[in-house]
């Protein structure tokens, strides 16, 4: 389980699940993906969280976005990741289902004989998250986890997310996509993250880039922070709920200019 306390460096990968637990959860959470895909009305069901998106498109998404990874990390480092293309899915609708499963499969295979060291090009580089499996591994079950939530609103049927899960995604969302050297383009700030489950989050943003940072009991309050349950926080910081969606205490300017903020490395 992520412990996420107080005591997480600036620079530092936040305290994750171990890489055995990740593939679990991948393995699970796909799972889950599948029934929600299942229970759908079907593969031609928009997806509400994915504006101009059906379930197919989300289908393919997920499960090129499985085999692409699993190509990455077969492949070891390099400077550049293999072409999409080469792992394209079926369009025939009813294939569907079991080509996700087995790029699910694919990808699971490939972090298993890989190990959680297995060096391989990441978009992330030059964050705080790892360029290897295990890196990998830990985006993947987010990934997955985020995509099941589309999955089940489009079939009607949305279920609570493990809130251990939901937790380590936010930290892992600050970890990876927060994650930047590219520098702040506004006053210096910083945003706290609470979940009501008892764990919080700090993200820095200044000239040095954004970074997930310490969170101590001498620390000036935050410019602005934003409180809600652990899957509500992920959703937010996902795109899937609006700041309406949670309680919001300081500047929420910072918090907009986050959103909209599009750095170059």
């Amino acid at each position: 389980m992520c412990s996420v306390e107080p005591g997480c460096w600036v620079g530092e990968v936040t305290e994750s699940l171990e890489y055995s637990a990740l593939l679990r959860l991948i393995d699970e959470r796909s799972a889950a993906f599948r029934r929600a895909v299942a229970a759908a009305p079907g593969l031609d069901a928009p997806v509400p969280s994915c504006p101009e998106w059906t379930l197919s498109d989300l289908v393919r998404h997920l499960g090129t976005g499985q085999r692409w990874w699993a190509a990455i990390v077969a492949a070891g480092p390099a400077e550049a990741p293999p072409a999409k293309e080469t792992v394209g899915a079926p369009r025939e609708l009813e294939a569907l289902p079991a080509w996700y499963a087995e790029s699910n499969e694919l990808l699971l295979s490939t972090l298993r004989e890989a190990g959680p060291e297995r060096e391989c090009w990441t978009w992330w580089s030059a964050g705080v998250s790892p360029a290897n499996a295990r890196g990998v591994a830990r985006r993947r079950v987010h990934e997955i986890l985020v995509h099941t939530y589309d999955a089940q609103l489009a079939a009607g049927a949305v279920q609570p997310m493990p809130a251990d899960v939901a937790l380590d995604g936010v930290a892992e969302f600050l970890d990876t996509c927060n994650s930047t050297p590219a520098a702040w383009p506004h006053q210096a700030a910083t945003i706290h993250y609470h979940a009501t489950e008892g764990h919080s989050w700090l993200l820095a943003l200044d000239d040095t880039g954004a970074w997930p940072a310490p969170l101590t009991d001498d620390a000036a309050p935050a410019s602005a922070s934003a409180t809600g349950t652990a899957e509500q926080l992920l959703l937010f910081v996902w795109g899937r709920l609006t700041l309406n969606d949670l309680r919001i205490e300081g500047d929420r300017q910072v918090f907009e200019r986050l959103i909209a903020w599009e750095p170059e490395e």
